[in-house]
């Protein structure tokens, strides 16, 4: 049986035998002697996103009391749930990101604990996954945002909508109306600005 450790657009935490191209955490959130959830969805306001291959490392899933080893679709997915990229595995990413933050929010020197702080506030509404109005048409929307329709998640890339799903996309079947925005603001202008996420390869067909 696959294990509760793969994260939806909506930053929720499902098993799947799809096992996703970025793996990352949200502090300890997990028994090890039973490899199961904890009730909390997270320890740390630091929710980053990693890569699944690292200096040749491994680490044996939910095994110690570590961080809760987490998978995501692609970066897109990662995103939209409210993580950001990992400076220590990451750190060619996550100083794009940064910069990329930096120029579409207008600030300058961002620390990581800022950009996590921000994000938390993004990100969440009294626990549950905080949705935010469309700023744009869809079509005007930068590739990797992520919008919410009813149950279905959907990425944006090229001003099409693509319907996730744990396996990847495919091609929405209707056009999206009144969708919300699950990627958060802050990371949104990040992506206007001209950082440009890490997708699916069925994003991508």
């Amino acid at each position: 049986m696959p294990l509760q450790n793969r994260v939806t657009p909506l930053g929720d935490i499902i098993a799947t035998p799809h096992r996703g191209t970025f793996t990352g955490n949200r502090g300890i959130i997990h028994d090890p002697a039973t490899k199961t959830l904890l009730k909390k969805r997270w320890s740390s306001p630091a929710w980053i996103t990693c890569l699944c291959e690292f200096r040749g490392w491994r680490r044996p899933v939910m095994a110690r009391r570590s961080w809760t080893e987490l998978f995501f679709l692609d970066e897109a997915t990662a995103f939209a749930a409210g993580h950001r990229p990992c400076f220590f595995c990451r750190r060619e990413d996550a100083n794009r990101f940064r910069a990329a933050w930096e120029t579409g929010n207008g600030v300058s020197k961002v620390s990581a604990k800022a950009m996590d702080a921000q994000l938390h506030l993004e990100r969440l509404d009294h626990g549950r996954k905080r949705l935010h109005a469309v700023p744009v048409p869809l079509a005007e929307l930068p590739d990797g945002a992520m919008v919410q329709r009813g149950e279905e998640s959907f990425l944006v890339v090229q001003g099409r909508a693509l319907l996730w799903s744990p396996a990847g996309y495919a091609r929405a079947e209707r056009e999206l109306e009144s969708p919300m925005l699950l990627t958060p603001p802050s990371t949104l202008h990040a992506l206007r600005a001209g950082y440009q996420p890490a997708l699916h390869p069925t994003a991508l067909d």
